[in-house]
């Protein structure tokens, strides 16, 4: 009997370590596509930010499409978002049955709100503006990195990433409670984007914020952005979801995602910040930095730096006056100081008055372009502008190195390495080690650093020898079953407690036994998910994996060894994977150990294919570019309408021939766009855009 107990129990774990290995081969599999696509991302923002670049506007109109064609919001300034927003003029009809707000808001309409998302009501358009306007003037009071401390609650409650996923909201806020002036939340970025109720966890979120803000307490994280939302799927649900007030609603989110905080503070001993740190990481200078010039992170440098370095150098005495290429003495753009005109005799009341008057408006005027305010927005003083204005003696930045601050704070991930090194596997921000969390810990007095911005399969995760702790809360983020989600509770002592918990309705019905059986079907479910995702992959780059096939069959056989195949694959996908533990799923084996390549790729092609009836080679474009296609899409339609009209494409084209030496005349383009525009309504939708690719590549 004991020696079968023995046995049983080898079976078990040998059993249990094979799941084991198959879960985690499953999420390298997601995390690594996952990456992949924010580096797709990225490319593609930074070739539209060279083409803006190096694009030479040749009209008042071009120049204006240019500058609106990314961030739409700060093409409004303070007064015309104010009246483009006005909630005010929008209706409540009396067949509208959803939850109403009065404002002040009272703990009564937060319950109302979340009975209401639970029945699949949505909020009125008028309601949303009026907690967006309300939620936006709260948070431009706020500093850039707030405070909370646990002397006056009991605990202070961390959550990470939800990305769209109310149910794991109600879940927390179900185990843990209610936002309350004893129980204190931080939300630590990431709130939209992938899920279906982005708005819907906004809503909830600016709700609790305006009845608690002592207690409430929200983060910007990566995806709390324009060009983001393009991508992920925000922009494009909200508009879906509200055709008449979408645009004014997304409007007033982009510039309300701008004045979100940077970071949080716990007792002055935990940081937490939505990505992570890097070697030049600077608490103080993130504290004085403009957050809402910021609107898209991704944007980088805008073209007027050069100019805002020619000011900073003339600050610091090391220049006056520059020259332009020609020779031409340029005159100074911005002095030291204003120097007043001498004083008039005190004799003279009226004239010595308009001295002062005009003394002063100078120095005002000096201190608002030091601080890069515009003076055409005339708006009340923030906490950030006012800090900004208070410490003119302090060093000067330049909005590179603001830009930066803030892009390695959202976008950073740590590594077990030391040192500190570019991020090349998002694309954006870098990665940081034990070396670098120890300084910065060291610097600022603090006792460890919690941050989001990576899915957990447990739903949280130590590293940097418990110096930094890596919070995730949407649960069945890749797929049902995939991970768990967690949150964090934190004392008077500071000590972490962890949360776990997954929003699976059907797991909570079943027994302890049924749960094994459940599990293992989760598992192999969420395994089967991975592999056709990664299959997909693999198809789209079928005419580079070809050529990186031919590569190792010299003699033109159609058939290369095994462990080529995974080192090819490897060249053309750059996944990272561990392709040759990955083979048996993917290659059926033979029995002298090489692989007929191009029937391999023909099954793969037919997999596909039985999925839409489009001729391969054509399929296979289409799936390696859809995504950059449907952002590109959204980005000529700067009304996020879902439709291009001619004047958007007709500008478009101009910046693209202008970059590519295309010589193309203002009637040419119009016969371009007249040929896409298949059913002649004068717009052109994203099938037409997509079926205008396809012609053109089917053509080739």
């Amino acid at each position: 009997a004991f020696k079968a107990a023995v046995l049983i129990q080898q079976w078990y774990r040998r059993y249990v370590a094979r799941l084991e290995m198959r879960r985690r081969c499953t999420w390298r599999i997601f995390q690594s596509i996952e990456y992949a696509c924010e580096q797709d991302q990225i490319k593609l923002h930074n070739f539209f930010s060279y083409l803006m670049d190096h694009f030479t506007p040749s009209s008042s109109k071009d120049r204006d499409f240019i500058s609106r064609m990314f961030v739409s919001g700060e093409s409004f300034k303070e007064a015309e978002l104010e009246k483009y927003c006005d909630y005010e003029s929008v209706e409540v009809p009396d067949s509208y049955t959803g939850p109403h707000l009065s404002f002040p808001l009272l703990p009564d309409h937060a319950t109302a709100l979340l009975e209401a998302f639970k029945q699949k009501q949505q909020l009125h358009a008028r309601y949303v503006l009026n907690l967006l306007h309300e939620t936006r003037k709260h948070l431009k009071q706020l500093p850039n990195i707030s405070h909370v401390s646990t002397c006056y609650s009991e605990e202070v409650t961390v959550c990470g990433d939800l990305h769209g996923q109310l149910d794991d909201l109600f879940l927390i806020f179900y185990k843990n409670g209610l936002p309350s002036p004893s129980k204190s939340y931080v939300f630590n970025g990431d709130f939209v984007d992938r899920g279906k109720q982005s708005l819907e966890i906004l809503i909830v979120l600016f709700t609790f914020l305006l009845i608690y803000p002592k207690e409430v307490h929200l983060n910007r994280g990566n995806h709390e952005d324009h060009m983001v939302n393009l991508r992920y799927g925000f922009c494009a649900g909200l508009i879906a979801m509200s055709r008449v007030h979408g645009k004014k609603i997304l409007k007033m989110i982009q510039n309300v995602f701008c004045w979100l905080p940077l970071a949080t503070l716990i007792d002055q001993k935990v940081l937490i910040i939505h990505g992570g740190i890097s070697d030049t990481t600077d608490l103080d200078m993130l504290e004085k930095i403009q957050r809402n010039k910021f609107i898209s992170i991704l944007r980088g440098k805008k073209r007027k730096e050069s100019n805002r370095n020619v000011e900073i150098r003339e600050i610091n005495g090391e220049s006056k006056v520059e020259a332009d290429p020609a020779g031409n003495e340029a005159a100074p753009s911005l002095s030291l100081e204003p120097r007043p005109a001498q004083a008039p005799s005190m004799a003279n009341r009226l004239e010595f008055s308009r001295w002062v008057r005009q003394t002063v408006q100078e120095q005002i005027e000096w201190c608002r372009r030091l601080a890069d305010i515009s003076d055409s927005e005339e708006e009340e003083l923030t906490y950030s502008s006012v800090v900004s204005l208070t410490d003119l003696d302090g060093p000067c930045w330049t909005r590179q190195e603001e830009w930066k601050q803030i892009l390695d704070i959202l976008w950073s991930d740590p590594m077990p390495q030391e040192g500190c090194r570019v991020n090349t596997v998002r694309g954006g921000g870098c990665y940081f080690g034990p070396d670098v969390t120890g300084k910065i810990l060291e610097k600022y007095n603090l006792q460890f650093l919690i941050r989001s911005h990576e899915c957990k399969q447990e739903g949280y995760e130590f590293c940097h020898n418990r110096k930094v702790l890596t919070i995730f809360s949407a649960s069945n983020y890749y797929e049902i079953g995939s991970n768990r989600g967690a949150y964090v509770k934190l004392g008077p002592d500071l000590v972490p407690h962890f949360v776990q918990y997954q929003a699976n309705k059907t797991a909570h019905t079943l027994t302890m036994t049924q749960r094994q059986g459940f599990t293992v079907a989760l598992i192999s479910r969420v395994e089967e998910s991975a592999f056709r995702a990664l299959r997909e992959k693999l198809f789209a780059h079928t005419s580079a994996l070809i050529s990186a096939f031919k590569a190792y069959d010299k003699d033109n056989t159609g058939r290369i060894m095994l462990s080529n195949w995974a080192t090819a694959v490897e060249s053309v996908l750059h996944l990272g994977l561990p392709w040759r533990m990955l083979r048996p799923q993917l290659v059926r084996s033979t029995a002298d150990g090489m692989l007929e390549y191009k029937s391999w790729l023909n099954d793969l092609a037919m997999e596909q294919r039985s999925q839409e009836r489009i001729q391969s080679s054509l399929l296979e474009v289409i799936y390696r570019n859809r995504s950059n296609l449907e952002t590109i899409f959204r980005i000529i339609d700067r009304d996020h309408s879902g439709l291009i009209s001619f004047e958007e494409f007709h500008q478009t084209w101009k910046l693209f021939s202008s970059h590519m030496n295309i010589e193309l005349t203002d009637d040419g383009i119009n016969d371009l766009v007249r040929s896409i525009d298949f059913n002649k309504d004068g717009n052109i939708d994203f099938n037409e855009f997509l079926e205008a690719f396809r012609l053109v590549k089917q053509s080739q």
